[in-house]
């Protein structure tokens, strides 16, 4: 998890793919951070993307960094609606204080509950990892 953590923070945006019906969905995230040894994401409750992640909890996740690599996770999520989670999120990325409040009603935080995570490079030197 924490190579994880590592390599999205460095790459700054990341891609998150949900599911609509049969269509995939893809959208830009940067807030991520880590909390009891898990892998968290931050979404509004009211956008398309967390209703789609709470119908269907299977995601993908793809970033590049400046060197070349790329990560892919793959796995499942689930919210956490916890005050302290919510807390936490807010310290560990400060700017999504411009967007969000613990008792806003849409600040929402999501972690995977299981996953793996690939980072890959064009020299096809592979790191496969458990989330």
């Amino acid at each position: 998890m924490k190579r994880a953590l590592e390599f999205l923070k460095e790459c700054g945006v990341f891609y998150l793919a949900t599911n609509e019906g049969d269509q995939p969905r893809v959208r830009p995230f940067g807030a991520v951070f880590e909390y009891e040894g898990k892998l968290y994401i931050v979404s509004n409750n009211t956008k398309k993307c967390f209703k789609q992640m709470i119908q269907n909890p299977k995601v993908e996740i793809s970033g590049m960094n400046k060197k070349g690599q790329w990560i892919r996770l793959t796995g499942e999520v689930a919210n956490d609606d916890r005050r302290e989670v919510k807390e936490l999120a807010l310290e560990a990325v400060p700017s999504l204080k411009n967007m969000y409040s613990v008792d806003d009603g849409i600040f929402a935080v999501l972690y995977f509950t299981k996953g793996e995570g690939t980072i890959c490079s064009f020299k096809g030197e592979n790191e496969t990892f458990s989330l």
